[in-house]
């Protein structure tokens, strides 16, 4: 059986072979220059980011899917891509998959999530293979944790969430000007992003994910994630602030790569969490 997923997870293509699946990187665009996501030197894609230049990210090419899934003719694949609505990666996969031959062998997963919780997916399909678990049983475990899942964006560019059309033009401006910080949250099966809450410190904003969490019963039993984008201190402190109340579950703090950035801009902290 073979694994495959995509620079969601934050694995790049050389982790992935060295754990034994497959990464499929997402493409990722500036300043008319066109990269594969966590395939180049990321200080450049800041450095343009600085200057003023907009990214743009996008799914990886048909072609490239088809490829790698005839890569492995005699193997079963589960594929697990980023939430359907947040990427067209899935749609893309499922699009690939009418193309081969044999269809049937390949499973595609929309994990429904990003980031960590689909960094842990990945990571739980792949233990369960080497246990010897059938396809059945392995998306059946999945899709538990997928059932348990939120994840929330803390960006700290009003542009970004305007240009993405995350807040309406008038509403970017006011909170730019005033320093507010948005929280944003994953809803309808991960499909898109929608206003969680506007704090005016980031302090603030943390504290109302903390209550989300403990309103749905977070525990020992969730693995924590918490992403940034260059915000090192910031995040530890957030993740301090888990640990104070949540601690008997797990941790894991990860760096964004390009392609998330290019929705949630500069220092944007992501703070998730899935059923182990």
């Amino acid at each position: 059986m073979k694994l495959i997923t995509d620079t969601s997870a934050l694995y790049t293509i050389q982790q992935g072979e060295a754990r034994g699946f497959t990464v499929i990187p997402l493409c990722v665009s500036i300043h008319d220059q066109h990269y594969r996501d966590l395939c180049f030197d990321s200080a450049v894609f800041y450095e343009e980011i600085k200057a003023g230049y907009i990214p743009t990210s996008s799914q990886p090419p048909i072609g490239e899917v088809i490829e790698i899934y005839e890569r492995y003719p005699n193997e079963e694949i589960l594929h697990i891509c980023m939430a359907d609505g947040l990427s067209g990666t899935y749609q893309s996969a499922l699009t690939a998959r009418e193309s081969i031959s044999d269809k049937e062998r390949v499973t595609v997963l929309n994990s429904q999530t990003l980031c960590g919780p689909h960094r842990y997916l990945v990571e739980k399909a792949h233990r369960l293979m080497l246990e010897g678990k059938v396809m059945k049983e392995i998306v059946a475990s999945l899709q538990e944790s997928i059932s348990k899942t939120n994840s929330f964006l803390i960006p700290q560019d009003f542009g970004f969430l305007k240009r993405g059309g995350r807040l309406k033009p008038a509403a970017a401006t006011l909170g730019g000007l005033l320093k507010l910080k948005p929280v944003m949250m994953a809803v309808d099966n991960g499909t898109r992003l929608d206003k969680f809450t506007i704090s005016r410190t980031l302090t603030q904003a943390v504290a109302a994910v903390l209550d989300f969490f403990q309103k749905q019963g977070v525990n020992g039993d969730y693995h924590i994630y918490v992403a940034h984008s260059r915000a090192e201190k910031a995040a530890l402190k957030i993740m301090d602030a888990l640990q104070a109340i949540f601690p008997d579950a797990v941790y894991e703090m990860l760096e964004l790569s390009p392609a998330f950035i290019t929705q949630g801009g500069p220092d944007c902290i992501a703070i998730q969490y899935i059923h182990k």
